[in-house]
């Protein structure tokens, strides 16, 4: 049986993709269509966020830092056009977003040290 980390570390590339072009596409969507979800907006974009970094550093390929900072940056990219297509774009957004990177990269890196002591000891 595979372990579930074991499946993120080796297809960590289309999860990452299929969890942006998510994220992209519900930031884009038209606010009139948007289906009523229970929890905070700041929280949505937190989760997300934590999502999307999650595989990357967990998997931490070569230039995995400038794919984090892409992330922070392409977020603002993601406020800065969601006036144009009936959305609000908001920097406490883009806080949120970045909160949620922070979150994955903590989550990621307590698992791979927890892994790291796991090995030692068997």
């Amino acid at each position: 049986m595979i372990n579930v980390l074991q499946y993120v570390e080796k297809y960590w590339v289309l999860i990452s993709a299929a969890i942006l072009l998510a994220i992209t596409t519900i930031s884009l969507w038209p606010l009139d269509n948007l289906p009523s979800v229970p929890g905070s907006d700041k929280t949505h974009h937190l989760i997300a966020y934590a999502a999307l970094v999650f595989p990357t550093a967990l998997r931490k390929p070569r230039r995995w830092v400038w794919l984090i900072a892409f992330f922070v940056i392409y977020s603002g990219l993601i406020e800065l056009v969601q006036p144009y297509v009936n959305r609000y774009g908001e920097w406490l957004d883009m806080l949120a977003n970045t909160a949620g990177i922070a979150c994955g990269l903590v989550a990621a890196s307590v698992i791979n040290m927890l892994n790291k002591l796991q090995i030692k000891e068997d």
